[in-house]
């Protein structure tokens, strides 16, 4: 029962912490284009090739 004072807190307190980082990512536009990256990886430009 002891073990619950103590872990309980430190749950609490790495909750906030995910949501705080959460937060920050948003604001930092890390969600504003999901898109792009997965494109980026399935069509590669050809001047990639040509470099090679």
């Amino acid at each position: 029962m002891e073990s619950l004072f103590l872990l309980i807190p430190i749950a609490g307190i790495f909750v906030v912490i995910a949501v705080i980082i959460f937060i920050w990512a948003v604001k930092g536009d890390q969600f504003d284009d999901l898109n792009r990256e997965g494109e980026r990886i399935l069509f590669e430009d050809d001047d990639t090739d040509k470099k090679a």
